[in-house]
């Protein structure tokens, strides 16, 4: 569950390929005591000639962002799980230190809220962390090195130690079932594997990760058909298993994902991403 290497894979980034050719995107490992809490740190650093929108569709986590765009300074804001596709413009010159939080990883540092109460919004850095300044996001900005970037991130973390929460703990290891457990497919099955009501399972969802099981579920799956959409994918266009760069199987595709039909996935997909999956990237 804590493994110091970060996931390689692009989940839920829309046309991944696009936004990897125009900026410089890397992930890094926390500090091992941080590392039940937190997914990744994720750096991303541009020098843009025209403005780019980037897309993203939402984890079940909460990122936490500090930012410097051109000349418009430094600043920090809780990004809470966005509940539509996420979208970015960036432009001229820019510098970004994030922090990724896993499923109910954010709860033990706020525990005085539930973590639905960020859902959807970007709410500045003090309101979850009382004291927090300018000058922490700059200092953690300003360093070209990234291994300096990152120990002042698990700087400012470890400053703001975690409260153990054996319900968030729970939340985190029932998010990562669906996340791997493709026959995880309905909230009353989970509501099963963790021993509680449907109803209990949603609140705890609530409370602890910031969206409902049934949307997790989903989420799940359409990361899953975005990364076989990719091109260069596994089974996906110009992937090995299509060396011909044929189009995904997506009725195969959609069966796996535990969908009725191929007409269910390219209906969430569509919804989610806001292209068919035959018209992807665009």
């Amino acid at each position: 569950m804590n493994a110091p290497v970060p996931r390689r894979d692009t989940r839920g980034i829309v046309d991944a390929a696009a936004l990897l050719a125009r900026v410089r995107f890397r992930r890094h490992a926390p500090a091992p005591a941080l590392r039940p809490y937190l997914d990744h740190y994720w750096l991303i650093d541009w020098d843009l000639t025209e403005p780019y929108v980037s897309r993203v569709v939402p984890h079940p986590s909460v990122n936490v962002v500090f930012e410097r765009q051109g000349d418009t300074g430094t600043f920090g804001v809780v990004s809470g799980v966005a509940d539509a596709l996420y979208t970015r413009e960036l432009a001229g010159t820019g510098r970004v230190c994030g922090v990724k939080f896993r499923p109910g990883g954010f709860r033990p540092f706020t525990p005085g809220r539930p973590v639905s109460h960020w859902t959807g919004r970007l709410a500045p850095l003090d309101e979850a962390f009382p004291g927090a300044h300018a000058r922490e996001a700059a200092g953690i900005l300003a360093p070209d090195d990234d291994h300096a970037r990152v120990a002042a991130l698990d700087a400012f973390l470890l400053a703001r130690g975690p409260a153990p929460d054996p319900a968030a703990a729970q939340a985190r290891d029932l998010v990562e079932l669906v996340r791997t457990d493709r026959t995880i497919r309905r909230v009353s099955a989970l509501a099963r594997t963790a021993g509680l009501s449907s109803r209990s399972l949603q609140r705890l969802f609530a409370s602890t990760v910031g969206a409902g099981p049934k949307w997790v579920i989903l989420r799940y799956r359409v990361h899953e058909a975005l990364e076989h959409a990719e091109p260069g994918a596994p089974g996906g266009p110009d992937g090995p298993d299509d060396p011909a760069g044929a189009p995904p199987d997506w009725a195969r595709l959609a069966a796996d994902l535990g969908y009725s039909d191929q007409a269910h996935l390219v209906r969430d997909f569509t919804a989610t991403v806001g292209v068919p999956p035959t018209a992807y990237p665009g």
